[in-house]
């Protein structure tokens, strides 16, 4: 059947009634049928034919049915249109199209083998869920092809965020609600001391206890469990469970004896009184928050760049055979359309014109091809390597000045083929990306009073006497607040926190959001679950892709900035006056290394020859002549060679121009063999580093703006939809009134602060929104000029001359419950930042972006410090005990120590991502600055975060983000 079972059985059904599949024709058809190993036949007998409804007939891949006297056609079309047919990502039952992932459940309720099946998006595989075994409830497998060997039903698979709600009635009027970590996004099931799985009770919204209702009276159980899946911003019923009982909670056996006692008194003696009627005002809990210092965290809202990636590579070329039109045409792209093809099939389409033009080309049959036959041969190469490609096709009007006399040509629509390929995240990229989501958690509140410590089911009886005496000896209080990180695993696996996790839909960029999600969340599982369950990317096109909105004055901002650097001159002080006229120090100090543009275009190009020669010379070499990896991310020396051979081609044009666009590709590529290929010791490779990093500096930032309105105006197209989100994040921390991810404060237990509550709002995406972001920031009005510690902040940052990997700015919103709603200092907002990753910068021993980290002013933070300060007799604990102490979510040793580099970075072991392995384990020290915001990295391959203002008002940064989005307001309403 198709390729999906090219590695099992193909099960072939004869449908046809017993006088004709015993015939000796088909007898003798069937026999030579059964000598393919792969084919596996088997035949209807006219009992099943005839008396079974379709659903109960036998599963098969091809179906061979044909009538005579007697056989039903009409009940065969229907099983024939009931098969199921299963693509890559879509499975086809009937005449309904699932796309992954989706839900499949046996169709009897006694069987809980539930599977999840993902897209190869995603990574594809499967998360076979079953019913707890031990510290167990789920397991990630690579099988991708759903189960054929019974009944199932198929569902949409709803994205809960790792939560599930499981909600008790008794009677129409009564639910209690409990939350619980999803089991199928790690599988690893959270238990107390006494080895029951952890849950917390939540307050349910209206609508859900109007759900609760219905479900009673429609199932007519007064005693009813049942679950509920909070997806999208609703909720569904995805489970009914019958007579339930909550598992753990003294006020619910109270309620609940009380409500029943109620029901039977008033059945059987209605005419007595009855004592203990409970109230039915049980949510009507007043909020008394517990503030320690003054404010309380609500919102956390980062903007992170995505992490290590192998090099972007490009080609580019016109196409107007017809063959690429109809491609073009069949899979939606319009004149208003872009296009992208990303699927194996799709590229396979794409390969097979490439392949047949280029033989045209070859047998003199190519007097109606107008591609030229280099490019053409270029991309088949391209799609030949095994590496993920993206095409992008985009209708472009024909050049009237082109060199071509053929006037049948011009007449022709045309279209820009664009492949792309390269830029996967590294497993250095995952590694620091984990870590630093690990780091992240300590920017929470620390938790104090909150002692409590989840296992999983193995060795809890051997450990937990251990256990338990450590923790006391490292906090005798019964506090863990002083351990960085700690406070924000309590507060998420407490269902306190709100959590949602967005990215852009380019791979690397979702790989680092579900990487940094999995240490942010200390998650024990693959990538696949957590890129399904917690990451969103549908619907962010507008919000963190690649926009095309500020592509014109981009186009114009660069020609300009190209032209200056092609000048064969030194630079003078009009050109500093314009390409710095943000004053920026980090431009004007690059302008002065690079002196004469072209002089140092033509050194960079002498450097780039001389390492392609060192590189063909290595190819050479007998033992080096193989296609086999050689290098890192599983590159060849060959396809290394051709990266940086592509590269000495375009940089220097025919005209004797340089191509000043392909400096960020160079810069790119350098970056990446320094690092991770360095073992090749080839000649000049740092020179050729020190020699780019400096037009690099100057290039890559300006193509965002040159002048401050040219800044403001590209800012705003590419951030508009960013920017309003961002507004509206933190505006809902003001009217939230919604009861969703909080707990219920009646029946909390061993929660002290189960009023609190943090919004946390992620979102990941790629170089242009960082630069732009941080660029509407430094050119805004958000602070005065007497403003001292905003004025060393924007020095700092103008001091910045790259925004690497792992660059994060992030919004940190407090609330003040002493002061009045109608108090300007009600809510105040923190603002941070990070360059991101150092540890090439580190490696060739270049100066700290850093000149000085402002200080940040305690303004109510003084106490903890002080608490930190007083204590005494740090206890020193093994890796083993630090081990032990991980517990699910609720500590790590990432939390409980600091981490320190055992050698210096420029001492490089074989593999360079090793290095975020080799720590030592060093006490934890005191936060520095407010709120717990740290000026020495958790991470020494990633630069601390920077306080950038520690008082902001919420008036002050709404203002901005208003401005911001009422400047492009007119723009945007014509483009619509």
């Amino acid at each position: 059947m198709a390729e999906d079972h090219a590695l099992n059985r193909i099960v072939v059904g004869v449908c046809s009634m017993r006088r004709k599949s015993r015939a000796r024709p088909m007898r003798e058809i069937l026999y030579r049928l059964s000598k393919y190993n792969r084919l596996e036949i088997i035949t209807f007998e006219d009992d099943i034919i005839l008396n079974k409804p379709v659903e109960d007939w036998p599963c098969c891949d091809c179906l061979i049915a044909f009538y005579s006297s007697g056989f039903p056609l009409k009940k065969a079309m229907e099983y024939a249109e009931l098969q199921v047919d299963e693509l890559e990502d879509i499975l086809k039952i009937g005449g309904t199209i699932f796309h992954k992932p989706f839900v499949e459940k046996p169709v009897s309720a006694e069987d809980h083998n539930i599977v999840i099946y993902y897209p190869s998006s995603a990574g594809g595989g499967s998360q076979r869920l079953f019913r707890k075994i031990g510290s167990k409830s789920s397991v990630y497998k690579q099988e991708s092809q759903v189960r054929r060997d019974g009944s199932y039903i198929y569902e949409e698979f709803m994205p809960t965020e790792g939560v599930d709600v499981k909600i008790y009635t008794v009677g129409p009027e009564y639910a209690h609600a409990e939350a619980r970590k999803s089991p199928a996004l790690d599988g690893i099931v959270e238990r107390d001391i006494q080895g029951k799985e952890v849950r917390y009770p939540i307050i349910l919204t209206a609508a859900e206890k109007t759900i609760a209702r219905k479900v009673c009276l429609a199932f007519k159980q007064t005693v009813c469990g049942f679950d509920l899946l909070r997806a999208n911003g609703k909720s569904y019923v995805c489970d009914v469970n019958g007579f339930s009982f909550v598992k753990t909670s003294q006020k619910y056996y109270d309620d609940c004896a009380q409500i029943l006692g109620h029901m039977i008194l008033s059945h059987f003696s209605p005419q007595h009184p009855i004592p203990l009627v409970i109230s039915r005002k049980i949510d009507d809990v007043p909020l008394n928050i517990k503030v320690k210092n003054g404010l309380e965290l609500r919102c956390v809202i980062a903007v992170m760049r995505h992490g290590d990636r192998t090099p972007k590579q490009k080609l580019k070329m016109k196409v107007n055979h017809t063959k690429f039109i109809e491609i073009f045409r069949k899979y939606g792209g319009s004149e208003s359309k872009n296009l992208k093809l990303k699927k194996p099939k799709q590229l396979q389409e794409i390969l097979d014109i490439a392949r047949e033009l280029i033989l045209a080309f070859e047998s003199n049959q190519n007097k109606s091809i107008y591609e030229s036959y280099e490019k053409l041969q270029q991309l088949r190469g391209v799609l030949e390597m095994k590496v993920q490609l993206k095409h992008m096709s985009k209708r472009v009007k024909v050049d009237s000045n082109s060199n071509s006399s053929d006037e049948s040509r011009a007449s022709r629509p045309s279209l820009l083929l664009i492949a792309k390929w390269g830029g996967e995240l590294t497993p250095l990229g995952r590694s620091e990306a984990e870590r630093l989501g690990c780091a992240f958690r300590c920017i929470y509140p620390s938790g104090q009073g909150d002692l409590y410590i989840a296992f999983s089911a193995n060795n809890i009886r051997n450990k937990f006497r251990l256990i338990s005496s450590i923790v006391l000896q490292l906090n005798p209080l019964g506090e863990y607040s002083n351990y960085p990180g700690s406070g924000f695993l309590r507060l998420h696996s407490t269902y306190r926190h709100d959590l949602k996790i967005y990215s852009s839909d380019e791979g690397r960029v979702q790989t680092t959001a579900a990487s940094f999600a999995k240490g942010l969340l200390d998650l024990e599982c693959g990538l696949t679950p957590i890129l399904v369950h917690l990451v969103k990317s549908d619907h962010t096109n507008r919000m963190l892709d690649t926009s095309t909105h500020a592509e014109s004055l981009m186009i114009e901002v660069k020609s300009r900035l190209h032209e200056i650097l092609r000048k064969d001159e030194d630079f003078t002080e009009d050109d500093y006056a314009f390409l710095s006229s943000v004053k920026s120090p980090s431009i004007v100090s690059a302008m002065k290394i690079i002196r004469n543009p072209r002089k140092a275009c033509q050194k960079v190009l002498e450097l780039v020859r001389s390492l392609t020669k060192q590189l063909k010379n290595l190819i050479e070499i007998p033992e080096n002549q193989t296609e086999e990896p050689l290098l890192y991310m599983n590159e060849s020396l060959v396809m290394m060679y051709k990266r940086w051979a592509k590269l000495e081609k375009e940089f220097k044009r025919n005209n004797d121009l340089f191509e000043i666009s392909k400096i960020p590709d160079i810069y790119d590529c350098i970056k990446y063999d320094a690092l991770h290929n360095r073992d090749l010791q080839l000649d000049n490779i740092h020179d050729l580093y020190k020699a780019v990093k400096p037009l690099a500096d100057v290039v890559i930032p300006l193509e965002y703006g040159i002048t401050a309105t040219e800044k403001h105006d590209i800012s705003g197209k590419i951030c508009h939809n960013l920017f309003r989100k961002l507004r509206a994040d933190l505006q809902h921390n003001i009217c939230d009134t919604e009861s969703s991810n909080r707990l219920h404060p009646k029946y909390s237990q061993g929660v002290f602060t189960p009023d609190r509550h943090v919004r946390t709002r992620l979102y990941f995406t790629s170089e242009s929104h960082i630069h732009t972001l941080l660029s509407a920031i430094r050119n805004s009005e958000l602070c005065d000029a007497s403003d001292k510690q905003w004025a060393k902040a924007m020095e700092c940052i103008e001091e910045t001359s790259e925004l690497n990997y792992l660059t994060q700015i992030i919004f940190m919103l407090y609330e003040d419950p002493r002061e009045d709603l109608t108090s300007d200092q009600k809510y105040r907002v923190t603002l941070h930042f990070s360059a991101g990753d150092r540890l090439l910068e580190e490696q060739l021993g270049e100066k700290s972006i850093y000149k000085k980290i402002p200080e940040a002013s305690n303004i109510n933070d003084k106490t903890l410090n002080k608490d930190i300060a007083s204590k005494k007799n740090e206890i020193e604990v093994s890796s083993e005990i630090v081990s032990d102490l991980r517990a699910r979510r609720h500590s790590s040793e990432n939390d409980l120590v600091r981490i320190k580099a055992s050698k210096k970075l420029t001492e490089y072991s074989d593999d360079v991502s090793s290095l975020l392995d080799q720590t030592t384990l060093e006490p934890a020290t005191p936060m520095n600055g407010l709120l717990g915001v740290s000026s020495q990295p958790l991470i020494p391959t990633v630069y601390p975060l920077m306080t950038l203002h520690n008082s902001l008002t919420l008036s002050q940064v709404n203002n901005f983000l208003d401005a911001a989005i009422k400047s492009q307001d007119k723009f945007f309403e014509v483009l619509t």
